[in-house]
């Protein structure tokens, strides 16, 4: 059982990752730019940092960690490149449900490199497999444009297992703040070239984007990470991975209040079943550490 301070650690955690699709779906400024920033900017941050605390470290790192860090960067890249302009087409209740998918994605990845699934990991893969089918059969009926933000959601979610993955490999040898400065820094590189390449305006945002984008960056990016790392130190991962899954209610409930996106009554079996799913899955020993 985590201890107080771990629980409320935990809350400020979900917290702030919750907030992440709310922000995301109020910014006018372009979607990949918003990707773009919020990488720079948590690089722009750990990065002195690592240099300054890690930087024997940083010379001691092997080809394979290079490696490993530079295709982490590219999968983190390619998440917030689907899940965030997703939510400029469907809600954020169903943006965040589907993204939220990564547990089946991992296990289902580990299973290809031989793992063993137990069966209760494959009847929550099942349920989860059948209540992204319920979401995109529901938001089909509203319009195409919400489907089409329904699946780069789910894609933007088999990313964030590959990224997870590659992650929880590197992170065996490489400190948390090294890992993630580079990782971050290698991202915020990729997405500036996607954007140039597309046109995206990086600037001339309303103050009120800016701030919203510093909110994302300091919320989820930096605070949301940072806390789940640290109460992982002595409290389970299980336990941790499962608590992630508050942030699908939490980020819900802002968007209601907030944006006015309301849930639909038939949208809350769809979401309990979702829910049970990656949780079966995730009490199977799959990771949930969020990229939002």
């Amino acid at each position: 059982m985590p201890s107080r301070t771990d629980l409320a650690l935990i809350a400020v955690a979900i917290t702030a990752v919750s907030t992440s699709g709310p922000l995301i779906a109020a910014t006018v400024a372009p979607a990949m730019a918003v990707a773009f920033w919020r990488n720079a900017l948590a690089a722009g941050v750990l990065l002195p940092y690592a240099l300054l605390r890690n930087l024997a470290q940083l010379r001691s790192l092997t080809r394979r960690e290079w490696g490993l860090i530079g295709g982490a960067g590219l999968l983190l890249a390619c998440h917030f490149g689907t899940w965030i302009p997703s939510l400029r087409y469907t809600s954020v209740a169903s943006a965040t449900a589907l993204v939220a998918t990564q547990p089946i994605w991992a296990a289902l990845w580990a299973r290809s490199r031989g793992a063993s699934i137990g069966r209760g990991a494959w009847i929550g893969i099942g349920l989860g497999v059948l209540a992204v089918g319920l979401v995109a059969g529901i938001d089909v009926r509203l319009s195409g444009r919400a489907l089409f933000g329904d699946v780069i959601a789910l894609i933007g979610g088999i990313f964030a297992a590959g990224y997870v993955t590659a992650g929880a490999a590197v992170r065996r040898t490489v400190g948390t703040t090294t890992y993630a400065a580079l990782c971050y820094l290698n991202t915020s590189i990729l997405l500036v070239v996607v954007c140039l390449i597309g046109g995206q305006r990086l600037g001339g945002y309303s103050g009120a984007d800016w701030l919203r984008i510093a909110a994302i960056t300091a919320g989820a990016q930096l605070l949301g990470h940072t806390v789940f790392n640290l109460v992982l130190k002595s409290t389970s991962a299980t336990v941790v991975s499962l608590s992630i899954l508050f942030e699908v209610p939490g980020a819900t409930i802002i968007a209601a209040i907030f944006l006015h996106q309301h849930v639909r009554l038939e949208q809350l079996p769809a979401a309990a079943l979702l829910l049970t799913g990656l949780a079966l899955v995730i009490r199977s020993g799959a990771r949930a550490i969020p990229s939002e």
